[in-house]
């Protein structure tokens, strides 16, 4: 455990930031679950909407530093080829 203050600080700040990280992985691959389900099944109408919503999510992990910008470029860019890919 840490012994001077700044450490102790230090410790609860990434304690709390990985509570955060967790969080907003966590709902971004529930909502990335949902595009795939919308994309292998019946409802393919659905998708480019719950794409628009993966995409804003995942920026915005980015933005907050949860994913590495090329993680999050990544993962749109898989997600969108598979939306396109089911609506042709």
């Amino acid at each position: 455990m840490a012994n001077h203050k700044s450490a102790k600080k230090r410790a609860l700040q990434n304690e709390t930031r990985r509570l955060r990280n967790r969080s907003v992985k966590t709902q971004i691959k529930g909502i990335v679950k949902a595009v795939r389900a919308s994309a292998a099944g019946e409802d393919t109408a659905q998708g480019p909407a719950q794409l628009k919503l993966a995409q804003s999510a995942i920026d915005k992990a980015a933005k907050k530093g949860v994913f590495h910008r090329k993680t999050a470029a990544r993962k749109i860019s898989r997600l969108s080829l598979l939306v396109k890919s089911t609506q042709a």
